[in-house]
């Protein structure tokens, strides 16, 4: 009989967490098994957590960027019992806002078993216009404009959407993006019109697979049909769409291929693909003791084996601007010939607000319906440009931003990654939360910042 040799684990580092039964904040260690990476901690009540974070390859240390704090212009919230208990922001965060989230409904036309906001469950009334208005303009003196998606809940549920949409712009929001699951759009004719003359920006998809069995898991009935439909009339109508599959190991893990390949062949209405491997807020079948999570290494690899090669794991950085294992992004260009190439390359983060600034600008671009390319007003002497002008369009038609977050929940959550997020939400009495510290969720079902029975005027 062969010896069985128990793998020590080596210590890579310790951070803050909190336990997934009762939250309570715990230290945490981060233990190296070869190139696995677990997160380790101890309740004294529920007992020990152990979570896979990392299977590289690419290895955990070589991902790492410094990220040097651009804190907050101004503080809601005096620092007391520590993260992830003091949002507001609170004075320890240690970056500016980037991207600011408003829930303008808990209301939901579709019930999905998997829902980072409990979205349905005995909602209240929405928020009014002038509630909405007073967030807007919250965002506005913390620093913003931001740019702003439109959440929910399923926000075009509401029959204003079209006037928040318009409010928003008018208040000088320069991108906005609606976060939905399309179905408003596919079955009703002119809505993706009404959308865009509004001022809206860019539809952030819910899509999971481009066939309906994991929609029937993920979302409880089959949508294969409604969500290219919603894609055609947000093309129709000029809108930029992001499709954002939630990836779940065993569920649509496989489906990361096909996705890429649909978005490529719907150039240019797609303008992204935002994966989002699943993190446990909100509504979840099942109580696990042990959630799988997908790790980014493993997004990685999929993205590679499944697209054969075409668009491989050394293409991908981390995101810019924020924590570098809370995501990644890249670019790709897809020429006449059909062949995929990656478009510039990674470079180390910068967490300034200058970067902010730019990233806010990035997505804005990318993720926006294409615009013509100008006429040449260079002083090119007269050259033939041709040639020039016709790659530049392509790269406005035909270039396609696939990324990734990697939401943290109550069993992975990391407090030094937290305190660096850019993106927040909007609570209702207008402070801003880190998106993971509003959504954190114990196994109860009880959160840290969300309201529990939806949300409606004071």
């Amino acid at each position: 009989m062969a010896n069985r040799t128990k793998v020590e684990g080596v210590e890579l580092g310790r951070t803050y967490s909190v336990c997934p039964v009762c939250l309570e904040r715990l230290e945490a260690r981060k233990i190296a098994y070869g190139e696995s990476i677990c997160l380790e901690k101890e309740c004294s009540e529920h007992g020990p957590f152990k979570t896979l974070i990392w299977d590289g390859p690419p290895a955990y240390a070589d991902w790492a960027r410094e990220c040097a704090p651009a804190r907050p212009d101004a503080c809601a919230s005096p620092v007391d019992r520590g993260c992830p208990f003091d949002c507001g922001l609170c004075a320890d965060h240690l970056q500016k806002s980037c991207c600011t989230l408003i829930e303008v409904t808990q209301r939901c036309d579709l019930g999905c078993p998997f829902c980072f906001a409990s979205a349905g469950e005995d909602p209240k009334d929405d928020p009014s216009l002038g509630t909405v208005r007073g967030w807007l303009q919250t965002l506005l003196d913390s620093g913003g404009p931001y740019n702003l998606p439109i959440s929910g809940g399923e926000p075009t549920v509401r029959d204003d959407l079209c006037s928040i949409i318009s409010m928003a712009g008018e208040m000088g929001f320069v991108f906005t993006q609606l976060n939905t699951n399309g179905l408003r759009i596919a079955r009703e004719d002119g809505y993706a019109k009404k959308l865009r003359q509004a001022g809206l920006d860019c539809v952030y998809l819910q899509f999971d697979a481009v066939r309906d069995e994991p929609y029937e898991v993920l979302r409880g009935r089959p949508l294969w049909r409604e969500k290219q439909e919603a894609v055609l009339r947000c093309a129709e109508a000029g809108l930029g769409v992001v499709l954002v599959p939630t990836v779940v190991p065993g569920v649509n893990d496989g489906e990361v291929g096909g996705l890429l390949r649909y978005a490529f062949d719907h150039l240019p209405a797609v303008r992204g693909v935002h994966f989002q491997p699943v993190s446990y807020f909100g509504r979840y079948p099942g109580m696990p003791d042990a959630p799988r999570h997908m790790t980014l290494p493993a997004l990685l690899r999929a993205i590679e084996s499944q697209t054969d090669g075409e668009l491989r794991a050394e293409h991908f950085h981390p995101s810019g601007a924020q924590n570098a294992y809370c995501g990644f992004n890249a670019s790709f260009l897809l020429l006449e010939s059909g062949e995929i190439r990656p478009m510039g390359a990674g470079g180390g983060c910068d967490c300034s607000a200058e970067a902010a600034r730019k990233v806010r600008g990035y997505v804005a671009r990318r993720w926006s319906p294409p615009k013509a390319v100008a006429d040449c007003q260079c002083a090119c002497g007269g050259v033939d440009t041709g040639a020039l002008d016709a790659f530049l369009r392509r790269v406005q038609t035909h270039s396609l931003a696939v990324s990734c977050m990697m939401f943290q929940d109550a069993w992975n959550l990391e407090t030094d990654r937290l305190r660096q997020c850019r993106l927040h939400v909007v609570a209702p009495d207008g402070r801003l939360v880190p998106f993971c510290a509003y959504n954190l969720t114990a196994t109860n079902g009880r959160t840290l910042y969300r309201p529990q029975e939806g949300r409606g005027d004071d």
